[in-house]
């Protein structure tokens, strides 16, 4: 069941082309980086700008404007447990998404906001707190 409407976007570290899909299935970023049954993305430049900066990998934070292909349904790690009726506009799917294209003029996080959040990502992994991935 869709969620919202778009646009759409996608942080990452993955170098993608125009109308690459981006598919549920590769391990996760955080915790125990289990498979992921689900791509997530945002309504906001905000939080994809968290996914760029968060994700795994050496390579540039890079956020892309997307399309689901299919249903999708509120990101339940966020809208349940941090922000009720879903402000960040989060949300998961179980179909791909089509990348549309590069969003190149972002802000990023300062470095000390940035510090802090990988701090708390790291006590809530020590505390063993993992994302909802049903």
């Amino acid at each position: 069941m869709s969620a919202g409407s778009g646009p759409f976007y996608h942080g990452t570290k993955a170098d993608l082309q125009q109308g690459d899909l981006l598919d549920p299935g590769y391990r996760s970023n955080y915790g125990e980086r289990k498979t992921a049954n689900f791509i997530y993305f945002a309504g906001t430049l905000e939080a994809a700008t968290w996914g760029a900066e968060l994700a795994l990998g050496d390579g540039p934070g890079r956020i892309y404007r997307v399309e689901p292909t299919g249903s999708f349904e509120d990101d339940p790690n966020l809208t349940d447990k941090k922000f009720p009726g879903n402000p960040t506009r989060s949300y998961r799917s179980r179909e791909p998404l089509r990348v549309l294209e590069e969003i190149v003029n972002w802000e990023p996080h300062s470095p000390e906001v940035l510090e802090a959040t990988r701090a708390h990502l790291a006590e809530l992994e020590r505390l063993g707190v993992e994302a909802i991935n049903d």
